[in-house]
């Protein structure tokens, strides 16, 4: 039993490792090759995991071969378009100035109804709305609505809005992260000085968030949520 556990925490921990290495995607975002190297991994470590009399380098050693492949293998796609367009395919238009290409949706073999609930999901629920619609090479759908139906912008009546940046927490649970620190242009000190302002000690912070503009908030563990703006 221990032998087992010990046999299953390390395939964890490897295939933990494999998919960090892979890089970050959705399920609905892999790649063909992508795709196939995340079910061969499954099924590698199913096979030790399951008998303890097979031994456990011949499910570790094949996943990093594999991972070495699709590393490789994404390497050369960066370096030739032709090859990448042979592995992943490329982008298909479905949908042009409003008109469907049935010949496409042949060839994709998509159906009305797999068409029109992806239209839906980008919120064209009218086939005259849409200009244009492509299928990329992970299968999900881009949509481009015409212009006279699309969302409003601020810039098309004229109005600058302010851009206040990317709001990060910059303390959770009394704790301090340097890293979101960086992303919004702060330190240390600007969290030192925050939390004097608001008479709040470190400890104390459920969560602080903060962005470029100096702008935060902060929730205290006993949910008293405060505002303001810091320089």
């Amino acid at each position: 039993m221990f032998i087992s556990l010990v046999r299953t925490i390390i395939l964890y921990i490897t295939i933990i490792a494999a998919v960090r290495i892979m890089g970050k995607r959705q399920i609905s975002q892999l790649q063909t090759s992508e795709l196939v190297v995340t079910m061969l991994i499954s099924d590698l470590a199913v096979i030790p995991m399951q008998n303890s009399g097979q031994p456990l380098l011949s499910g570790v050693i094949p996943i990093f071969v594999l991972i070495s492949l699709e590393v490789f293998l994404s390497f050369i796609m960066l370096k030739s378009g032709k090859i990448r367009r042979v592995i992943c395919g490329k982008p298909v238009v479905i949908i042009q100035n409003g008109r469907i290409i049935q010949d496409t949706m042949r060839e994709l073999r998509m159906s009305i109804e797999d068409l029109f609930e992806q239209l839906r999901q980008k919120d064209a629920f009218a086939l005259q709305d849409v200009a244009y619609a492509i299928v990329e090479t992970n299968g999900t759908l881009s949509v481009i609505k015409k212009a006279d139906v699309d969302y409003l912008r601020p810039l098309d009546m004229g109005i600058q809005p302010q851009d206040n940046g990317l709001e990060v927490v910059v303390v959770s649970d009394g704790r301090i992260s340097t890293g979101s620190l960086q992303l919004c242009g702060k330190d240390s000190a600007w969290v030192e000085k925050t939390l004097k302002k608001e008479k709040t000690a470190l400890k104390e912070v459920f969560i602080l968030t903060a962005n470029s503009t100096g702008q935060y908030t902060l929730i205290r563990k006993q949910d008293n949520k405060r505002k303001g703006v810091a320089s």
